[in-house]
């Protein structure tokens, strides 16, 4: 693997900073937007518990509440809508401080996503600057030196060329699939977070409440 690298030149370091940057990220946010990490077992079992306890009078504490939020990423989201029935606002007052809680969520969802799908854009244009740096080596070995071109610098030249844009396309790949996988999963954590916290603020705010 080391001659590989050798052989390729210095451009391909770029592309292999940004691979294990790229890889870090994939092993990050596949486990952080695991289901059981974003809805831990008894987080929801919590919200709708204090929930419970609100609509029958016992109010449940401050502490108990912001206990709650730190459960997992969704939970600040469950945790508004009682803080806020808890504290007595309307539900626009509610839906308000809810929608600007939400925010915060999907930033926390999609995190380093967007730096994910810019190592998968320009890899391959790194690839092509390797490409090019290699064909100017080839030129440059073509300079006549007695009267002899020089192979050795001609072949140093043709695989620093095909050996970064082989290397660029083998990043890019693998990032854009990677990409469009976790964002598909951040969405769906998205839509799961929506549901659970639209349950809990129609039972707190249903006119029957």
């Amino acid at each position: 693997m080391y001659s590989i690298l050798l052989s390729a030149g210095w451009p391909i370091w770029p592309l292999l900073i940004i691979s294990v940057i790229g890889l870090a990220i994939v092993l990050e946010r596949s486990w952080y937007l695991r289901q059981i990490h974003i809805f831990p077992k008894d987080c929801l079992e919590t919200a709708f518990s204090l929930c419970n306890q609100l609509l029958k009078e016992n109010k449940p504490s401050d502490t108990q509440i912001s206990a709650l939020s730190q459960l997992s990423p969704a939970s600040p989201l469950l945790a508004c809508v009682l803080k806020e029935k808890l504290s007595g606002s309307s539900s626009e007052a509610a839906l308000e401080e809810l929608q600007a809680t939400a925010q915060a969520t999907w930033f926390k969802l999609d995190r380093y996503l967007g730096i994910l799908a810019t190592i998968a854009t320009i890899a391959p244009l790194l690839g092509l600057f390797g490409t090019v740096v290699g064909m100017i080596e080839i030129f440059g070995s073509q300079g006549i030196s007695n009267g002899v071109s020089n192979p050795q610098q001609l072949a140093y030249g043709i695989s620093v060329a095909l050996y970064n844009t082989a290397f660029g396309l083998l990043i890019a790949i693998p990032a854009l699939a990677a990409w469009r996988g976790l964002k598909a999963i951040a969405n769906q954590r998205q839509r799961e977070c929506e549901e659970f916290t639209r349950q809990l603020f129609k039972k707190l705010y249903s006119p029957n409440s």
